[in-house]
């Protein structure tokens, strides 16, 4: 493999714990300097397009 390709795997959750793979000091870098993306996360009820506070169809039809 090329120096890129064993970047890309550096912190791979199926090799990140195998021997020899990372030290505890290497990992905990290189964690760290991952950039914060929290502002792209999103709720699964928001990715859908409904609201938290909204009543399910279920409460709406049973009211009839």
């Amino acid at each position: 493999m090329n120096r890129e390709s064993l970047e890309k795997l550096r912190l791979d959750r199926r090799l990140i714990h195998r021997r020899g793979w990372m030290s505890e000091a290497e990992r905990r870098r290189a964690l760290e300097a991952l950039p914060d993306v929290s502002s792209k996360a999103t709720t699964l009820g928001a990715e859908s397009g409904e609201d938290e506070g909204s009543s399910s169809p279920a409460e709406e039809t049973s009211g009839s």
